[in-house]
């Protein structure tokens, strides 16, 4: 079909198409959506997915960036009154006119290699409509999705996602199933937004600015690498030792000491005279 169009995978979109039938629709399976349910697929490629989705009668948001893959998209969708193709970059949407027709989304998606994490991290934080996801990423970014506390695949990203949801691993994807076959294996990570955050009474954009700033100097304990923010009161107050390093924290300890930080501030601001 490619070649057909005259088209090729472009390296600088992470393009690497599904091409075996069984894997699209083992997808659409897991995805467990039907009539009623509204799916935003995002690096729809030429629609082999799109297809399997649109088959379980779900609503479906198919978004394409490359212009020569869209056209081929809208033709290979052709006549499908459940499938809208958007030709945009899902970098730069605003998601919230488009999505304005349920307050419930599906996203399911192979989503393109190089923009994975960004997209994934920028839907929890700022699109509340997005409750569910099933994406198929490389393994080593589904690893860090679901990592937990004291793992090596653990990081600033494995807060956010437990923070928002709860994420597993779903199944393992072989390069042999793509065009062109990745160097590297792919998995399926299945992610549901929770009904409230993990934990309460933080605002999320600072506990996720505390959590950057630890795992930036990952290497040293967080007295060191939070030097500039939290003092040796906050650590003791939150039960969470300063010779831990940022890893070893889990959402529950961060939390913790986002609260310390916060109660000590708050109680500077209103202690400070005003002239």
């Amino acid at each position: 079909m490619l070649d057909k169009h005259g088209l090729a995978p472009r390296r600088a979109f992470g393009q690497n198409f599904v091409v075996d039938a069984n894997t699209v629709h083992k997808i659409a399976r897991l995805a467990d959506v039907g009539a009623g349910d509204y799916v935003l697929e995002i690096g729809a490629g030429l629609g082999s997915l799109t297809l399997a989705l649109a088959e379980t009668g779900a609503s479906v948001v198919a978004v394409e960036i490359d212009n020569g893959l869209v056209e081929v998209l809208r033709t290979n969708t052709k006549g499908l009154e459940n499938v809208e193709v958007l030709h945009a970059d899902a970098m730069q949407l605003d998601w919230q006119p488009l999505l304005a027709k349920s307050n419930c989304w599906h996203v399911v998606a192979n989503l393109p290699y190089n923009v994975a994490t960004i997209i994934v991290a920028d839907l929890l934080d700022g699109i509340a409509a997005v409750k569910h996801m099933l994406v198929m990423v490389q393994s080593e970014v589904a690893d860090r999705l679901v990592a937990r506390a004291g793992t090596e695949a653990y990081g600033a990203v494995s807060v956010k996602v437990d923070y928002w949801a709860r994420s597993k691993i779903v199944g393992q994807v072989p390069p042999s199933v793509f065009f062109p076959q990745p160097r590297v294996d792919s998995a399926l990570v299945e992610i549901r937004r929770r009904d409230r955050p993990g934990v309460e009474d933080v605002v999320a954009k600072e506990l996720f600015s505390l959590v950057r700033s630890g795992f930036a100097k990952r290497r040293k304990m967080l007295r060191r690498a939070l030097d500039s923010i939290a003092t040796p009161d906050d650590f003791a107050k939150a039960d969470v030792n300063p010779e831990s390093r940022a890893e070893q924290l889990d959402l529950s300890a961060w939390g913790r000491l986002r609260r310390a930080i916060d109660s000590r501030l708050s109680t500077a601001n209103h202690s400070t005279p005003s002239h």
